[in-house]
């Protein structure tokens, strides 16, 4: 008995050390292929608030893109639509497209009470199928993912930022 529990402890040991170290491998090979993905654009389609389709051809070519993941109920997200609002004039060269998971009708609500829908260049998309944050690998609310004029990655930002550090970073 003692001898079949030398080998058998030795075994599962090993056995669960070699699972927990594959885990750790995949998951790191998964954030790198993740990362590779977004460095340009991926291809994304979402609902607009008038129920249209809205994918990467509707975005203006040649033009700087930023991605607002928000939620409406998310005082954070409510603060950076505040500042978008304050700054929107600063923001005329820049596409920015709200997009959050929320029903269409939050949504058109949050763009009203921040005053957003009359702009030509701020877009809000919903996300009925929740594949946003997998694809841009975003895990928190507020997240910005700011793309250059070529659709070329510039930054990922988790959490609330400024206007101006958004504009610095797009060199507008």
């Amino acid at each position: 008995m003692k001898k079949t529990l030398k080998i058998v402890i030795p075994i599962i040991v090993l056995s669960l050390l070699a699972f927990m170290g594959y885990k750790v491998v995949s998951k790191i090979n998964h954030k790198k292929q993740v990362a590779e993905n977004i460095k340009k654009m991926p291809s994304f389609a979402y609902i607009t608030l008038e129920n249209e389709i809205f994918a990467n051809e509707n975005l203006e070519q040649k033009k700087p893109t930023l991605f607002i993941y928000f939620n409406s109920e998310c005082g954070f997200c409510n603060h950076e639509a505040e500042m978008v609002q304050q700054n929107v004039e600063q923001l005329k060269a820049i596409q920015v497209v709200f997009i959050s998971f929320e029903p269409v009708e939050k949504i058109k609500q949050f763009a009203d009470n921040f005053k957003l829908l009359n702009y030509d260049n701020i877009h809000f998309l919903s996300d009925s199928e929740n594949t946003f944050a997998t694809t841009f690998d975003v895990k928190s609310m507020p997240c910005i993912v700011i793309y250059d004029k070529e659709n070329n990655l510039i930054e990922k930002i988790k959490g609330q930022t400024k206007v101006e550090t958004l504009i610095d970073k797009l060199g507008n």
